[in-house]
């Protein structure tokens, strides 16, 4: 799994921290995600699919890698 993240689209609700924050971090200044690891261990995925669900402003999309 290839993680991107849109920090345009981003409404900084934090969301995804809370979910899997061994992936994803907020920026101090704005509270816009900060992607901290674009291809997660096995054992985060469901927590990361987690995230891109529940992200208000579908800035997560998850590509699936061969």
């Amino acid at each position: 799994m290839k993680i991107t993240v849109d920090d345009d689209r981003c409404c900084g609700a934090g969301s995804c921290v809370l979910l899997a924050p061994d992936v994803f971090d907020q920026r101090d200044e704005d509270g816009v995600v900060v992607l901290l690891d674009a291809r997660p261990g096995e054992h985060l995925r469901t927590a990361v699919r987690g995230a891109a669900d529940v992200c208000p402003a579908a800035a997560i999309a998850l590509h699936e890698e061969g």
